[in-house]
């Protein structure tokens, strides 16, 4: 019983997943959610009292995923400017993956506290991840810089999604480079 239930439980965050990466959280629905996994209405409410337990359960699943993710590219980088360059690259190849546009569009709504609170954790938590290689690349205040950091990141990832005129990979070398050199060309 609990591994079917873990089962439709992972079945139900795939579903939110897609539809939030479709539709954005007005797609999110439980009616929809119901649809696109067989259950009845009501069985998704054995699973989710709301759907901000949705967005929580999916901020508490696929953010350490992503964040594991990142971390991993930084491990095989020999340096710090290697470093930083596998943490800007690898946020910025992540953009396509459905999780993070789930994640874009559960950021992107009204949340109640708990699952803001989340979203800062986790981001905090990327966050954190870069300060050693900022402080070894001379960084006085390396939490401010790493901070600083994701903003160019952010930045990037919002270009990337509008579908802006230049290429994913030109916005992940300049990236790179504001991150590396800052504005010097």
């Amino acid at each position: 019983m609990a591994e079917h239930r873990a089962m439709q439980r992972a079945a139900l965050l795939d579903a939110a997943r897609s539809l939030l990466s479709q539709g954005g959280t007005d797609a999110l629905t439980f009616p929809a959610l119901a649809e696109r996994t067989g259950l009845a209405r009501s069985s998704v409410y054995e699973y989710f009292r709301s759907r901000a337990a949705v967005v929580e359960e999916l901020c508490s699943v696929d953010f350490p995923r992503w964040a594991a993710d990142i971390e991993a590219a930084m491990q095989q980088a020999s340096g710090p400017e290697e470093k930083v360059e596998a943490y800007v690259r690898r946020q910025l190849e992540l953009v396509g993956d459905q999780r993070h546009r789930a994640v874009v569009a559960i950021s992107a709504s009204e949340l109640d506290a708990g699952a803001r609170e989340k979203i800062r954790a986790a981001h905090g938590g990327l966050i954190a991840m870069i300060v050693e290689a900022l402080g070894d690349l001379g960084h006085t205040q390396p939490r401010l810089a790493a901070m600083l950091l994701q903003g160019v990141v952010d930045a990037a990832v919002r270009r990337i999604e509008l579908g802006a005129a230049e290429d994913p990979t030109e916005i992940a070398d300049a990236a790179v480079g504001m991150a590396l050199r800052g504005v010097v060309g």
